[in-house]
């Protein structure tokens, strides 16, 4: 089947999804999504790990809900300035960091990361541990009220496959063509004469643009701005989401996104189910063992099938095909 044809018949099932599911949890799927997207930008096609992403999602958030609620700028331009704001954050961490490869690189953006966490730990305008609460969904254009779950959940899809569309052109550009031949073999793009460390500079702050843009609008869409987001552990998430889906891979990160977050959110409903059917109240624990269990998933993606669920069906679709 054709790629297009595919992508067309995807974004026709998302555009029904909200009328048989929760409004809310599809547009913190499609937040997530986009996040672990912009992660696999430079981590699948580019071969830097960042451990420091938590800082560019949260970040913007902060600044997109602090433009919408204290300075009441429109809903659009809030989450442009809080995008701008994590690709001027990216922009100066990568600076510090690009220079550095393998756990060198991993470990600065870490480090930069939870400098950030803690800035917003104390700075008073973020709300500190209590966050930001409080933060309207505005009018849209200025005449489309958001305050509709169903609204919004369009004006989001929308800026998901906006996302999404940009991630695709990128990785198929000749610039997305310099990126992977730089991860294959950095000393050989260097010897045909491309600037390394500026190709990956930009990289870096394209995906840190779109992961603040995936940020800023969870904030729009819960209302709230938390620690959490800042966090070195968000990192870590959006991390895991791209190696179970497949790094690497277009539609990879997007169903490692649904599944870790479908756990996180449904998994003490599954527990409760199971302990009212069997009569085992050890099934009620479950819901309280959320990482245990995502740490598991990770433990069995890394040891049985390392190239993640779409990778893992791409390589057994083509031995099918050969054989």
């Amino acid at each position: 089947m054709n790629r297009n044809v595919i992508y067309v018949i995807s974004l026709l099932a998302a555009a029904a999804l909200p009328f048989f599911f929760y409004p809310v949890f599809l547009m913190k799927l499609l937040c997530f999504a986009l996040f672990a997207c912009a992660f696999n930008l430079l981590i699948g096609y580019t071969g830097l790990l960042s451990f420091g992403h938590a800082a560019f999602f949260g970040g913007a958030g902060y600044f997109a809900g602090y433009a919408i609620k204290t300075w009441g700028l429109p809903t659009e331009l809030g989450l442009l300035i809080g995008t701008a704001a994590a690709a001027v954050i990216g922009l100066g961490m990568g600076l510090l960091a690009i220079r550095r490869q393998g756990i060198y690189f991993t470990m600065i953006t870490l480090a930069l990361a939870q400098m950030l966490f803690f800035v917003c730990l104390e700075v008073k305008a973020t709300g500190g541990e209590d966050g930001m609460q409080g933060i309207p969904r505005g009018k849209l254009l200025g005449f489309i009220d958001l305050s509709s779950d169903l609204t919004l959940y369009y004006f989001v899809l929308f800026i998901a496959v906006v996302g999404f569309a940009l991630i695709v052109r990128t990785i198929h550009s000749p610039f997305g063509q310099v990126l992977k031949a730089i991860k294959e073999n950095e000393p050989r793009a260097i010897s045909l004469g491309y600037d390394v460390d500026r190709y990956k500079l930009l990289a870096f702050v394209l995906s840190a643009a779109l992961s603040g843009l995936a940020g800023a609008t969870k904030t729009l869409v819960l209302g709230f701005e938390t620690l959490t987001d800042v966090h070195w552990t968000m990192s870590g998430l959006v991390v895991l989401m791209t190696l179970v889906g497949g790094m690497g891979t277009l539609v990879g990160p997007i169903v490692g996104a649904v599944v870790v977050i479908a756990l996180e959110n449904k998994l003490g409903d599954v527990g409760a189910f199971l302990a009212k059917a069997t009569n085992i109240e050890w099934f009620n624990a479950i819901g309280e063992s959320v990482t245990m269990v995502i740490g598991l998933i990770f433990i069995i993606c890394v040891l049985a099938f390392r190239r993640g669920i779409v990778g893992e069906f791409a390589a057994w679709w083509k031995r099918r095909a050969a054989s």
